[in-house]
């Protein structure tokens, strides 16, 4: 699947990209299975509301327990000052998480493609092992900020192993708020780590490495079918979509079986089965 160049790319940079991953078949599938999980959503009355901005989601128990469910979380910018969605609501959810890969009859068989376990076996997990998947819609006016961060933070395991699959399910472009990475910065230390004790949750202090900029980083336009794939301890970010049009993404997290992963972590795999790629 992926070429030499792409190989080395991943570790020197910390990612790769991979250009017409998904069909267009299996790009409409997924955007009309995920249009229909929102529109057959039934909310309680709370506003359950994603956001970066705040990492803190102590007695968040619709969040927490979405590690192995199927939940709709709206934009961080979805309601007005009346308290009114700001746009139809189908244009108001931030994302679908957290176990599309295990419960949805349209995504797990793509989120088990054997294509994606030979990327993985050529990065060099022996052992991938699928923790989360989201889709993502990145809606357009008010598609929030996703603040610099590294995945190992949320999905750490010693030695860190968490590979992240980014598939452009739309076009992801400057103006809808694609990637931005820092290249080679997977070398960099841990900054930080989101710990879990019960329904107390907690974002830990590692290391006080300034996160990157828009100057000292690049963005990752990418065409719908595009997979990038990129290492755990890559900083990275997506500015906010002012756009007109939205830009959805799907996202796999993944860990290697012969890492410790820490019981710490907010996700944890209890009731679902803990696998890997087709073979």
């Amino acid at each position: 699947m992926l070429t030499d160049n792409q190989i080395s790319q991943f570790h020197k940079d910390g990612y790769t990209v991979v250009e017409n991953l998904l069909t267009p078949g299996q790009i409409s599938q997924m955007k009309d299975r995920a249009a229909r999980i929102v529109e057959e959503w039934d909310e309680d009355e709370s506003r359950h509301v994603f956001s970066t901005n705040d990492n803190n989601r102590t007695d968040d128990t619709y969040f927490l327990e979405s590690a192995e469910m199927i939940r709709c979380f709206y934009e961080e910018e979805a309601f007005g000052p009346d308290g009114r969605l700001v746009q139809e609501r189908s244009a108001c959810i931030n994302k679908i998480g957290h176990a599309l890969h295990e419960l949805d009859p349209v995504f797990e068989p793509l989120s088990h493609l054997k294509e994606l376990g030979e990327i993985a076996k050529q990065v060099g997990m022996s052992g991938p092992q699928i923790r989360q998947s989201m889709y993502i819609f990145k809606q357009p006016r008010i598609g929030g900020v996703v603040n610099w961060h590294q995945d190992a933070s949320f999905f750490y395991s010693e030695p860190i192993s968490v590979v992240t699959f980014w598939f452009a399910v739309e076009d992801a472009t400057t103006e809808n708020g694609c990637l931005w990475v820092e290249p080679g910065g997977h070398t960099s230390p841990l900054r930080e780590r989101f710990n879990r004790d019960g329904n107390v949750t907690t974002m830990e202090a590692l290391d006080s490495t300034p996160w990157p900029t828009e100057e000292n980083s690049i963005p990752l336009p990418a065409s719908a079918g595009t997979l990038v794939v990129f290492q755990g301890t890559l900083p990275h970010y997506s500015a906010p979509n002012r756009s007109d049009k939205s830009r959805q993404a799907y996202v796999l997290h993944v860990t290697d079986a012969t890492s410790a992963y820490a019981d710490t972590n907010w996700l944890q795999t209890v009731k679902l089965p803990l696998r890997g790629f087709a073979s």
